[in-house]
């Protein structure tokens, strides 16, 4: 089936956007590497909010754990309407993904493993099992229509498996506390919003409402608050109609101006500011980093594609349509971005220790780069190989 309307000009307007997209990780880059380093970190690290309701975070924990639940939100409605009608409207599709997802975080962990088990670096396992979701989107989405919408779709979903699977790790094995009394009335809001949907109420001002409960409910809870975002879209009522406009297709269409051209952006801007040092180039070869390297690049690689071919050897599966296994490949490389929420595990895995941190982050990006080369290129050349074969 074809990809509905809204997914189109979703990738269209991350296409248009990753030119942006680019040109705030190489300023970020630029600025945390000259003289206006320390003043945009002051930045990052001024609170902003109210104390009322314990609602004053650092301007980063804003970016990182509020606009980015909106940027969760836009992609959940997405992979919802592909759910209901699209692309992983099937068993077979939608199983893909999360069988896909599993291998891309099993085999980064333990190729970590191999490289640190019984060394200072071992508690950082967690490290590698990150895919970044908005910058993988956007790298696959400059290739325009040279790939086919499903796997880009493929990729959309297998990353917010990957994401929900990296903050169920973070929720469990790095956060020291986990408080419960937020964490069942997460449980609460959460019934509430699908006993809407149950009842049909269409409105979406009553969803939204508990869902920014939702939100403060699960970061005071401890575990990574842009899952809200994801719940909330999975609870947004749809329909299979082409003929009238369902709640959540106008929750998408709204959302997709403000995520492409301004909450990525600044998301990417305020993300990528490593401060390089003569210490992070032989840290590459340390078992850290090759950890993180091996973990990322490689395991990412052959876990998503490894458990792919079983799932579909096994028929519990299929290849996403007119889809083939050089694209897989590619898809394989472009979830080795792990990025952001990596580099969140790095911190979490190494409190106190910036030394390690550091040169964690710069594997984090080496390897991310890497990743997004090689992704881009192999989609590339699938792309043209088709092409070639085609005529």
């Amino acid at each position: 089936m074809n990809l509905t309307l809204y997914f189109k000009k979703f990738f269209k307007s991350s296409q248009s956007s990753g030119i942006i997209l680019i040109f705030c990780v190489l300023l970020s880059l630029l600025i945390a590497n000259s003289s206006l380093a320390e003043s945009f970190q002051r930045f990052l690290d001024t609170e902003a909010g109210t104390e009322i309701f314990h609602l004053k975070y650092p301007v980063s924990i804003w970016i990182n754990d509020g606009l980015m639940a909106i940027f969760f939100l836009l992609v959940g409605l997405e992979i919802k309407r592909e759910m209901m009608e699209g692309e992983l409207s099937s068993f077979k599709n939608a199983s893909l993904p999360i069988f896909a997802a599993i291998g891309g975080m099993i085999v980064p962990a333990v190729i970590y493993t191999i490289f640190n088990f019984g060394t200072k670096y071992g508690n950082g396992w967690g490290i590698p099992m990150a895919t970044d979701i908005a910058f993988s989107l956007a790298i696959i989405s400059m290739l325009g229509k040279k790939i086919p919408n499903s796997i880009k779709i493929f990729l959309a979903a297998l990353a917010i498996v990957d994401d929900l699977g990296a903050i169920l790790v973070i929720a469990v094995f790095y956060t020291e506390q986990i408080h419960w009394t937020y964490l069942l009335l997460s449980f609460g809001v959460t019934a509430l919003l699908f006993l809407l949907n149950f009842l049909k109420v269409t409105k979406i001002i009553f969803y939204i409402i508990p869902g920014l409960f939702l939100w403060y409910f699960l970061h005071h809870s401890g575990i990574h608050a842009t899952i809200a975002g994801v719940v909330l879209a999975f609870s947004i009522p749809t329909n299979v109609s082409n003929v009238e406009i369902s709640p959540l297709e106008k929750l998408e269409h709204q959302l997709h101006f403000p995520v492409s051209f301004l909450i990525m952006p600044i998301f990417a801007l305020t993300n990528t500011n490593i401060t390089f040092n003569n210490e992070m180039i032989s840290g590459l070869t340390s078992t850290l980093g090759l950890g993180i390297i091996g973990g990322l690049v490689l395991g990412k690689l052959i876990g998503i594609n490894l458990f792919s071919l079983l799932a579909i050897k096994l028929k519990l599966s299929s290849l996403p349509q007119n889809s083939s296994w050089m694209q897989m490949l590619g898809v394989g490389f472009l979830a080795g971005i792990g990025f952001t929420m990596s580099i969140f595990i790095a911190l979490l895995s190494f409190k106190g220790e910036i030394e390690i941190q550091d040169n964690a982050k710069f594997a984090i990006l080496i390897a991310s780069f890497l990743a997004a080369t090689l992704g881009y290129i192999i989609l590339n050349l699938s792309s043209k190989k088709e092409f070639l074969e085609e005529n």
